[in-house]
């Protein structure tokens, strides 16, 4: 009977355990950056509004806090079984000014905190609570 050579369980096991404790040191140093990974979301959703709202008011000469008139259609959220972390709103519209805001329903680090950014009518973009 010839022996095969092959790792040990315990030699497979200390390996898993390293790494464990390898991952475990680099998750609090990565949770900023994945935060900020994911109020890329945000940021992109804002701007799409902005642009749809600057193209209502050329054609109607005012800013709607309707999505249906401007014609933006929201993507599911997370808690919906979709891929949204963000909820999207018109906070004020008028005549000449709107200001649109976005909100986490997601925790990224666990903190209690919930990220919120927000966009005007001049495109100033800014977080308002940051996560």
């Amino acid at each position: 009977m010839k022996k095969l050579k092959a790792f040990t369980l315990t030699e497979l096991l200390v390996v898993l355990i390293i790494i464990g404790i390898l991952v475990l040191l680099a998750i609090p140093n990565l949770m900023p950056l994945i935060s900020r990974a994911r109020s890329t979301e945000a940021k992109l959703q804002l701007d799409h509004i902005h642009m749809l709202e600057r193209s209502y008011f050329y054609m109607y000469s005012r800013y709607s806090d309707d999505f249906e008139e401007i014609g933006y259609e929201h993507v599911k959220l997370v808690s919906e079984g979709g891929t949204a972390n963000y909820i999207i709103e018109v906070v004020e519209s008028s005549v000449n000014e709107f200001r649109a805001k976005a909100t986490s329903i997601v925790d990224f680090d666990g903190d209690g905190t919930f990220n919120v950014w927000e966009i005007d009518q001049d495109k100033n973009l800014r977080e308002v609570v940051k996560d």
